[in-house]
């Protein structure tokens, strides 16, 4: 069973996902971006223990709210982060190059790795390295429910950036493609910012890295 909240909070506008499964009521949120309280009373009227924080990445305007969450919750949550974002993290996301002081909450304790799979109640999330907007980027796909959740990879009709401090335009065209659209077609994915889209549509659509004519 699965059941999800999504928020946009950040100056960014930046998607936070709240997933759980209903019949155990454990929960995750998916990149606490900002209004960690916004969060927490989501969970609360819903009856679910947030018991996870994931990162798909280490930006400010995506760990940001995470303090304020971590800060209400006993036990704290277990916090996962690919190993190449720490020192991103460390860093409160870069936020000062753009004016804001994070507090980046609770460290790390579970290493992302390709493959690995994170559980959730009945829910499995197969997680996916997918470097290029930093050095730590992943996705989190969950087979079941033909979801990704695929942070700041890739966009409707756009992609990440790759200006930033570790980012790489080819990486991250490698990453798409081998990382996303060998998923299938009706894959939806859900993105750190503005609306989702599917796998089929960013194939054939994508002007950055859409199917290529022969």
């Amino acid at each position: 069973m699965f059941e999800m909240i999504s928020f946009v909070l950040s100056p960014a506008q930046t998607n936070t996902y709240l997933v759980a499964d209903p019949e155990t009521k454990e929960a995750a949120v998916i990149d606490p971006a900002w209004d960690g309280l916004v969060i927490l009373k989501a969970a609360q009227d819903r009856g679910w223990r947030i018991a996870h924080l994931w990162y798909t990445h280490a930006h400010f305007d995506h760990i940001g709210g995470a303090a304020e969450v971590a800060d209400a919750l006993n036990p704290l949550p277990i916090v996962a982060l690919h190993p190449d974002d720490h020192v991103l993290w460390r860093s409160g996301g870069g936020g000062a190059s753009f004016g804001f002081d994070i507090d980046p909450g609770p460290e790390p304790t579970i290493d992302f790795q390709q493959g690995q799979v994170l559980r959730l109640g009945s829910n499995e999330f197969e997680v996916r390295h997918t470097p290029g907007h930093t050095k730590g980027h992943c996705v989190l796909y969950l087979a079941q429910e033909k979801k990704c959740f695929c942070g700041d990879l890739i966009f409707k009709g756009s992609v990440g950036r790759t200006d930033l401090p570790g980012g790489d335009w080819d990486v991250l065209e490698n990453s798409i493609r081998t990382q996303i659209f060998t998923l299938p077609d009706d894959t939806r994915l859900l993105p750190g910012h503005g609306s989702g889209t599917t796998v089929e549509h960013e194939k054939a659509h994508n002007p950055f890295v859409g199917a290529i004519p022969i």
